[in-house]
């Protein structure tokens, strides 16, 4: 472009002498690697941290005094070493598979109570004008930093006055109160990142608070809830204080019941290996099960 009287500006040759700036060193460093290198490392990552889970289960198919006389690596070398007869006796195990099925009983309520009381309290303190809202979502903000422990003897003591103490309801209430804070902060977060118009176009065409809920906020807050009953299970499942404190110990959760027989059968090792992996491998089929789900909550709370 050039002035009336035929002039360059002066602007065209302002970058003319410049020298390119330099990229960062962790970009040239990434650049020069590539994609392929990152992904062997990324590979190796997931193998180191996988490699317990293998060895749990390889474990759990080799006999007891295959596991005392050598590591689980040698079933490589001598494949024939593999048997099921460690489940077997797991399943005619009364105690450890009744304690999974307590464990059940304790973690499906506890997560489908703290998703929805969570969702709807989320709800009504984002998009809801009631007095005091922000002074009752500080409060549950502040509760997120009660640590279990404190609250341990005087829940007791009051599970004990109303007969709660070591039932199942006690201890899905203890974790269902504890895990409602994280529950209402990261739900209601979500929440309000919805569009007002959306809410306001959905109200003219009739749609009560309930239908509004129902209908829009909780199927475009789906990874939201996916993610928050993913971090519940997990936290429930592989939960072993609240269970050896408040659980029945003549029925206990798998944890405790594990624990029980590491305490009283050391050598028990035909039944801890099976066992323990069975109780690891729930969570992780749970996880994989809704991971697309999760990491989409992730993602759209790393966004906004």
């Amino acid at each position: 472009m050039t002035t009336v009287d035929g002039a360059v500006p002066a602007e065209r040759f302002a970058g003319a002498g410049r020298v390119p700036a330099k990229r960062p060193l962790v970009s040239r460093i990434a650049a020069r690697t590539g994609g392929g290198v990152m992904r062997v490392f990324l590979v190796l990552v997931a193998l180191f941290w996988l490699m317990p889970s293998v060895g749990l289960l390889l474990s759990s198919l080799r006999s007891p005094r295959q596991i005392g006389e050598s590591g689980w690596w040698r079933i490589f070398s001598a494949p024939a070493q593999v048997t099921w007869d460690n489940y077997s006796q797991l399943l005619a195990n009364d105690k450890v598979m009744g304690s999974l099925l307590t464990t059940a009983a304790i973690t499906v309520p506890s997560t489908v109570l703290v998703v929805v009381i969570g969702s709807l309290a989320g709800y009504a303190f984002a998009w809801l004008e009631f007095p005091g809202r922000d002074v009752w979502f500080m409060v549950v903000v502040g509760l997120l930093v009660v640590p279990v422990q404190v609250a341990l003897i005087p829940v007791a003591k009051l599970f004990g006055a109303v007969g709660l103490f070591e039932t199942t309801a006690g201890v899905v209430l203890f974790h269902t109160a504890f895990g409602l804070p994280f529950a209402v902060f990261l739900l209601r977060n979500f929440f309000a990142e919805i569009p007002r118009e959306l809410l306001e176009a959905a109200r003219l065409d009739g749609a009560g608070e309930l239908r509004l809920f129902t209908r829009v906020v909780l199927p475009l807050g789906g990874p939201a809830l996916a993610s928050l009953g993913i971090f519940q299970f997990l936290w429930v499942w592989n939960d072993m204080l609240i269970a050896l404190i408040f659980a029945d110990s003549g029925n206990p959760p798998i944890t405790v019941a594990l624990q029980q027989e590491v305490r009283q059968f050391g050598s028990n090792i035909d039944v801890l290996a099976p066992g323990a992996f069975v109780s690891m491998v729930v969570p992780l089929i749970v996880f994989f099960a809704f991971q697309r789900q999760f990491v989409s909550g992730v993602m759209a709370g790393a966004v906004k």
